[in-house]
This record gives C-alpha cells, structure tokens and sequence, in this order.
C-alpha cells in the first residue's frame, strides 16, 4: 500500500509542477490588451483555472504525504 501511495504522491507532484508551469506561460503571454481590460481576458480565467488546478493537487499531495505517516507510524 505505501509503494502505491508513494507512486501516487510522485504523479501528483508531477502534476503540481506541470499546472505551475502552464499557469506562467499562460500569464507570459498576456498581452496589453488583457491588462487594460480592452481584450478577450481569457488568460485571466485560464490563468485561475491553473491556479486552482495546482492548489488542487497540492491539496492531494499533502493528504497522501500524511496517510503515508499515518501508515509508517502505525507499524
């Protein structure tokens, strides 16, 4: 069970990293126009939605990070 939560926790850290990474090309190539409100703003919500992506598996990161203490401590 610990090598299966281990593997998980790996994916996920690999995750949080690549929803990292998508959100700052995303915010590098906002343009002007997303700034002053006058374009499209759809990097704005793609940019949210990467920010909730990798807080979201952060979340999932740490939750696994305790059940494999849990488990180590419990023998």
């Amino acid at each position: 069970m610990q090598t299966v939560l281990a593997f998980l926790l790996i994916l996920a850290m690999i995750a949080t990293l690549v929803a990292l990474i998508r959100g700052i090309v995303i915010f590098l190539k906002t343009t002007e126009q997303d700034l002053l409100g006058t374009g499209t703003n759809s990097s704005g919500v793609r940019q949210n939605k990467m920010m909730r992506a990798r807080i979201m598996f952060q979340a999932l990161a740490v939750v696994i990070v305790v059940l494999l203490l849990l488990m180590s401590r419990g023998g």
